[in-house]
């Protein structure tokens, strides 16, 4: 193994120099400092991690928990997207990621604050979790730099989707395309479910219009069963919605299944939308009328706001960051 004593005697100065040019350190010749750097990369040398956390006193490892309670875990297509932008950019400015251990039947496991200090993260990204989970709220208040991504603590930083803004811009374009017969199965009772739910009932109320109250139904996020299930129940009703909303784009898919199963089609018998903007709404005909939600910002905006907690903690304050969805008007939305 390549240490700092083979590289100074290959560049003929002293050890001290190589570990000031491998750390950038300003009182070293630009010159040297190339020299140093192109030899260790010749050489094949690598920094001892163990050392430079003694150095620094930092891990340059970043937790990440993710506990997904559909059980679809990296293959969720929202926060899998979220979390690869997230990824990059902390990668590319020098750290590791570790996935927080979420498994509560071990007999003898860590907490989550427990885990993060067990493996000295210097910061901590949390998605797609309960976060009343009394674990999630200690990890919250601790002394660790800490982003969560979809739900907001009073005292951290958050990056969040404009659940409420996205849903008013679908609702508004359902109800310009002549639809007053809106129904809705939606996701379970979390904060971005609430902030959705009020931004239909707002449209709703804006136009005049008044639905049934079981024209709502709480389903959950990711699951086609749920979604087909509640379709069953609206398409046999008498006074059937003209257009039904779906938590999300996979949930649509129920939707589309007990469409089908009754012999109608979309978006000639009955109007679907979801929501998230996932490859599988591309791919279906017709073209499901979503919103996309732009995975790529929030994941960037999380690394960055993180990255600032803990590389410049006295001058970042902690803050709600929002990201916009874009509506995407396939052709699963009729005009009547």
């Amino acid at each position: 193994m390549v240490s700092m004593k083979d590289i100074a005697a290959k560049c003929n100065v002293s050890v001290a120099t190589v570990s000031k040019a491998l750390n950038d350190q300003s009182d070293i010749g630009e010159e040297t400092r190339k020299l140093i750097k192109k030899t260790a990369r010749e050489m094949g040398y690598f920094p001892n991690s163990l050392a430079r956390a003694l150095r620094t006193n930092k891990s340059y490892n970043i937790g990440v928990l993710f506990v997904d309670e559909g059980r679809s875990g990296l293959t969720h297509d929202y926060f899998s997207r979220v979390l690869d932008s997230f990824k990059e950019v902390v990668e590319d400015n020098g750290y590791d990621i570790t996935f927080i251990n979420c498994s509560k039947k071990r007999p003898q496991r860590m907490s989550y604050l427990e885990h993060s200090r067990y493996r000295g993260f210097d910061g901590i990204v949390i998605a797609c979790i309960d976060f009343t989970d009394p674990e999630v709220l200690e990890l919250s208040n601790a002394d660790i730099p800490l982003v969560t991504i979809d739900y907001m603590f009073n005292n951290r930083s958050s990056v969040v989707s404009n659940n409420y803004g996205s849903m008013a811009t679908l609702m508004e374009y359902i109800v310009k395309n002549g639809h007053k017969k809106i129904a809705y199965v939606c996701g379970e009772d979390t904060a971005v479910t609430r902030n959705r739910l009020a931004a239909y009932y707002k449209v709703l109320e804006d136009n005049g219009i008044e639905v049934p109250d079981d024209y709502v139904m709480h389903g959950s996020y990711r699951s086609t069963s749920k979604s087909e299930a509640f379709t069953d129940k609206l398409l046999e009703r008498k006074d059937r919605p003209t257009c039904i909303l779906y938590p999300d784009d996979y949930s649509a898919m129920g939707g589309l299944n007990s469409i089908h199963k009754h012999g109608l089609n979309v978006p000639e018998d009955i109007s679907i939308a979801g929501f998230d903007g996932i490859n599988i709404a591309h791919k279906i005909e017709p073209k499901l009328t979503t919103i996309r939600q732009d995975t790529k910002a929030i994941g960037e905006m999380a690394a960055l706001k993180l990255l600032s907690l803990m590389e410049r903690p006295k001058s970042t304050v902690e803050e709600q960051l929002m990201v916009d969805g874009t509506l995407e008007e396939g052709k699963s939305v009729a005009k009547i």
